[in-house]
């Protein structure tokens, strides 16, 4: 055996020092998990606001839903009612009887109509919307809803 068998045989020969040393799979793993915590530390905030944009948004469409289906149950017993002693009083109590969730005002409906059979009653309704993400309101209005039904 030659010098060079033996150097290669010494184990305190080939260590490399700890500088130099090839990172191992236990020490990626160590590394990519600080990563991972940072990257969703980033991106909670973003996912957390669009959830609640997504919310939001769903609570805005959900009284246009109640607004639109009560306006139409309005105007279907205006309809109906032009014998009635008041129907634009009855009519707009229909509309609040069918609101749902939101809460409507006599102020904001509004019924037009002859009241002669075979033409038509328009009742219209609003209601004022707000969409607000972590206390910034990022868009607010009236939503409006109108149904005309025929007079019978």
């Amino acid at each position: 055996m030659g010098p060079a068998a033996g150097a290669h045989s010494n184990p305190s020969l080939t260590k490399k020092p700890p500088h130099m040393k090839k990172p191992t799979l236990r020490t990626r793993a160590r590394d990519s998990r600080g990563q991972a915590l940072v990257e969703f530390a980033l991106v909670l905030p973003m996912l957390a606001t669009m959830l609640l944009a997504i919310v939001q948004f769903g609570i805005v469409f959900n009284h246009y839903i109640d607004l639109t289906d009560a306006v139409r149950a309005g105007a279907r017993k205006a309809a109906v009612s032009s014998t009635a002693a008041d129907p634009v009083g009855t009519t707009k109590t229909a509309v609040i009887n069918s609101a749902g969730d939101i809460k409507l005002k006599t102020t904001d409906i509004t019924v037009t109509s002859d009241w002669t059979q075979g033409d038509d009653v328009t009742v219209q309704a609003a209601y004022p919307y707000s969409i607000t993400i972590l206390g910034v309101t990022v868009a607010s209005g009236t939503m409006h809803s109108t149904t005309t039904e025929r007079v019978e």
